[in-house]
């Protein structure tokens, strides 16, 4: 089954498509990712384009971009989505996947816009909330590694935008946020891990403020570096 991957550059994402190569009946032909016309950048994530770029890149598979204006009304977005998944179709995608983890009404979104398409929801990291903390810990024993790109403030120290996602910041983590990000508190950029076929060099050049969120403004790192650099803002 030709499957696309809805792709938002975090680890969430990149984790689903580890799962989904490990299933031999599905064949991931693409990511399908939403940018921002005006900025070239991932929609809420706000990752710049290139390093979408060097992702689809490091995963070997190609990007199916969706352009959205900023701000992007609801019905410009549907729209929008519409047309590509038009397209997917006639291409012989039948399924798309997404890295949702256990939100049921982000889950009953999905499946509600897809019907009538032709093409059908996958959930392959579906799971509950007790089993995040495990799953965090999961991927990075896999050798997956991300950094903070945006964080919400209201819940999650301003200061963790630009950090790396691993076991210290899990350790660091306030009550109640859930590991994963699930409920939004924070969203991440993956730049290495089984899904590529090499890492990623990236580093933080600061903290923008943003609509109420941070977002740490990430550029690619030294060709010479460690794959990424967790020596943002703290």
């Amino acid at each position: 089954m030709r499957v696309l991957l809805s792709w938002s550059s975090g680890k969430d994402s990149a984790w689903a498509l580890h799962v989904l190569r490990g299933r031999p009946e599905l064949e991931v032909v693409g990511l399908l990712t939403t940018v921002t016309e005006p900025l070239e950048r991932v929609a809420m994530h706000g990752v710049p384009r290139r390093l979408l770029a060097a992702q689809a890149d490091a995963a070997g598979l190609p990007l199916f971009e969706v352009p959205l204006p900023f701000p992007c009304p609801d019905a410009v977005y549907e729209a929008r989505m519409r047309d590509a998944l038009e397209r997917a179709r006639a291409a012989g995608v039948r399924h798309v996947a997404f890295g949702d983890l256990y939100l049921e009404d982000i889950r009953a979104y999905r499946v509600e816009k897809l019907r009538g398409t032709g093409v059908e929801p996958l959930f392959p990291l579906w799971t509950t909330p007790d089993a995040t903390p495990a799953l965090a810990r999961q991927m990075l024993a896999s050798g997956l590694r991300a950094l903070l790109v945006c964080v919400d403030p209201k819940r999650v120290p301003a200061r963790f935008a630009g950090r790396a996602y691993d076991a210290a910041l899990l350790d660091e983590l306030p009550p109640g946020v859930d590991p994963c990000g699930e409920r939004g508190e924070f969203h991440t950029f993956c730049c290495a891990g089984p899904m590529f076929r090499e890492p990623l060099a990236v580093r933080s050049r600061g903290v923008v403020e943003r609509d109420g969120f941070c977002f740490a403004d990430l550029t690619p790192g030294a060709a010479a570096g460690a794959p990424l650099d967790a020596g943002g803002p703290r």
